[in-house]
């Protein structure tokens, strides 16, 4: 089994630590969505990096949709920038913390998901609904948090961690247990 991994998406949280007028935002800026009956933040769409953030009027933030955390930078700037439209400037450096990290790719085997199901404690297994097979790790923090996606054809996904070294150690830690179960 070969690893191949890349990370396809980042969710962070930042503060701007400034009170935003989403009214004024969502009346003067392109590419928002505003319905505070709905919910009460406010979808900002960047174009470049293909992101998107959620903007709350405490000044809180969720950006997704980054592959990097360049990426993740890029698009928290463009939102200050998006605020200084409006006569907000943000003065701060705003502090991002990684609240998940979504990774892609293979592990280089065919895995017989239904052996798996019935091996591996933690699955959750369904073919008729969904073609993958969902496994937990088990553990309550880093790289032991991780939940996988596993496909037949080898190909994963995790999510669940924090960072580019977690990723990897998760899988690792999968490769070694399904080593001894195919």
């Amino acid at each position: 089994m070969k690893k191949e991994i890349e990370v396809v998406n980042i969710v962070v949280s930042t503060s701007l630590e400034h009170d935003v007028p989403l009214e004024k935002m969502a009346a003067t800026l392109p590419n928002t969505e505003y319905n505070p009956e709905q919910f009460p933040g406010l979808v900002l769409r960047i174009k470049e990096p293909k992101t998107s953030a959620l903007i709350f009027s405490s000044g809180k933030v969720v950006c997704t949709g980054a592959r990097s955390m360049e990426k993740v930078d890029e698009s928290i700037a463009k939102i200050i920038k998006a605020l200084e439209k409006i006569n907000i400037k943000i003065t701060i450096k705003p502090e991002i913390t990684i609240q998940n990290l979504v990774a892609s790719g293979s592990i280089g085997a065919d895995l017989n998901l239904n052996n798996l199901a019935m091996t591996l404690e933690n699955t959750e297994y369904e073919p008729e609904q969904f073609p993958g097979l969902v496994f937990k790790l088990g553990g309550k923090e880093g790289a032991r948090k991780a939940t996988f996606l596993l496909f037949s054809n080898g190909k994963i996904v995790c999510t669940g961690t924090k960072s580019e070294s977690e990723v990897s150690e998760a899988v690792d830690i999968l490769i070694d247990i399904l080593k001894k179960h195919i």
